[in-house]
Order: C-alpha cells, then sequence, then structure tokens
C-alpha cells in the first residue's frame, strides 16, 4: 500500500487519539485473522494433531529418518540416529483436552497468521517514515516471515525431536522408580515455546538491520563479540542434542552460528549504506 508525502503529513498530524483509532482497527483486523485461522484448525483438530502436532514424537517421524540417512552418508555410523520417542501422553482434567485443543488452535493461528499481522503492523508504522527511512524497507514482509518460518521449520523439525528424545530419555536414579508421562498441555507448551522461540531467534538479521539503521549496533560490535557469540551457541547446541558427539551438536550449531554471521554482513551492509547517505548529504 503506497503513501504519498501528503498522506504522511496527514498521518503525523492525527491525534493520540487518532493515533489510538487505527491502532485498535489493525489489531482487530490481526486478532480476525487469527481467529479465522484457529476455526479450520479447530475442524480439523484431529488430523492436525495426529500428523503435525504429534510429530516430533512420532516414531515415524521424517526428522529421525533423514538425520539417520544423513549419518550414514556422512559415514558417522549411528552418531545422529536417535532412537524414537516413547511416549504415551496424558489429560489429568476433564476439561484438559478441550482447553489444549482451544491452545493448538490459536497458536496454529497465530503462526499461519505471521505475515498478515506484520503486514498491519508495517501499515500502521510506514506513514510515520521518511522517504529515505523507507528506501531500504522494500520486501521487508517477505524477509521478515521468511525468516520467522525457517525458525519455525528448524524448531519443529530439528529442535523439537532432539529436544524431546532427550528429556523423555533423561532418567534420576537407577532403579527405575520414576516415568516420564508428560500432560497434553505440558507436550503442547512446551513445542509452541520451541517453535515460537525459534521463529522469532531467526529473526535476528532483520533485528541486526533495524538496530544497525537507529545506530544501537555497529558491525565492529558485532565482530568483536564473535567469541562470546561462539561460546554462548556452542552451550546451547551441547544442551539441546542428545548425544556428547560432537558431529551431532555440529548439526545444531551451524544453522545457529550462519545466523549470526548473516547479522553481521547485514549490519555492515547497512553501515555503508548510512555511510554513503551523509557523505551525499555533505556534499
Amino acid at each position: 500500500m503506497a503513501f504519498s508525502p501528503d498522506s504522511r503529513r496527514n498521518t503525523r498530524d492525527m491525534s493520540f487519539i487518532d493515533h489510538l483509532e487505527e491502532l485498535r482497527l489493525h489489531i482487530i483486523r490481526s486478532v480476525a485473522a487469527i481467529l479465522v485461522l484457529a476455526i479450520v484448525i479447530f475442524i480439523y483438530r484431529d488430523w492436525i494433531f495426529d500428523n503435525i502436532v504429534t510429530g516430533p514424537i512420532s516414531p515415524d517421524f521424517v526428522s529421525y529418518k533423514w538425520l539417520c540417512q544423513l549419518s550414514h552418508s556422512l559415514h558417522m555410523g549411528e552418531a545422529l540416529c536417535m532412537p524414537p520417542v516413547q511416549v504415551s501422553m496424558q489429560s489429568n482434567t476433564f476439561g484438559g483436552q478441550f482447553i489444549s485443543t482451544i491452545s493448538m488452535s490459536l497458536i496454529g493461528g497465530l503462526i499461519f497468521a505471521f505475515p498478515y499481522i506484520f503486514w498491519e503492523i508495517w501499515r500502521f508504522v510506514k506513514p510515520a517514515l521518511k522517504e529515505t527511512e523507507l528506501k531500504n524497507t522494500r520486501f521487508i514482509i517477505f524477509w521478515v516471515s521468511f525468516f520467522f518460518f525457517l525458525g519455525a521449520a528448524f524448531g519443529y523439525f530439528l529442535l523439537g525431536p532432539f529436544t524431546f528424545n532427550f528429556l523423555a530419555g533423561f532418567q534420576l536414579g537407577t532403579k527405575g522408580l520414576l516415568v516420564t508421562k508428560p500432560t497434553l498441555a505440558d507436550y503442547f507448551d512446551n513445542l509452541s515455546n520451541i517453535i515460537l522461540g525459534c521463529g522469532l531467534a531467526f529473526e535476528l538479521p532483520v533485528l541486526s538491520f533495524i538496530l544497525t539503521k537507529i545506530g544501537l549496533i555497529t558491525p565492529s560490535f558485532l565482530k568483536s563479540s564473535r567469541k562470546y557469540a561462539i561460546v554462548i551457541i556452542l552451550i546451547l547446541a551441547a544442551f539441546i542434542t542428545p548425544s556428547p558427539d560432537w558431529m551431532s551438536q555440529l548439526i545444531v550449531f551451524i544453522p545457529l552460528w550462519s545466523l549470526y554471521e548473516l547479522s553481521v554482513l547485514v549490519s555492515g551492509w547497512v553501515a555503508k549504506e548510512e555511510a554513503k547517505k551523509e557523505i551525499e548529504e555533505w556534499s
């Protein structure tokens, strides 16, 4: 949606109440999109639960097969072959399954409506920006959505299976007195946190773009922090992988590290563009 200079000026002249009213309309449309998708998910709840939600704990989940095939093709033996998770969930309240279905529908609606929600946010923010600030924001909706879904896929297909495999197989004590029997709500909360957390974490390049644009970070800062970032990512990779084998940890480390390096490149590109603008303004 294009805005003329006059429309941007009129937007800046709007009163505080007018801005609140405009924001309310954007929020209402975003909530409506989530609810529409949530209703669709609720209608097909059984298929979605059987084929998508319980995927990471299903013995025939595609990630287990792919990782094991990758391990063999790289001549790593069984290093990446995880034993299928054996989990039997329970619902210990009368309304547990119904409430979890509502949560599944709403979270799913939020995930699939993310591009539209960001588009609504962008429509609210865009009129207040200057022409020079809008110059480098082309395809921003695409890139924000792309990194979000890339992170969500990483969490669902890779981090989720690793996490549930490790936690389900972790045993306290040697007498076998404890048996892991998670509730449906507990499983769904963990899965939602993994998918949404990875989706937001993969927005790091976009965040780097914005923070460099407004001057809060610089490429030199990201480069000087690289050694600390390596340590943090290594610790995270070691924590979430079920095997102490370094190759399996590397599978998780590489995407996270690549994301950080991409953020450094994005920050450097933005810094160069800003320096060019300053030279043009002074010349």
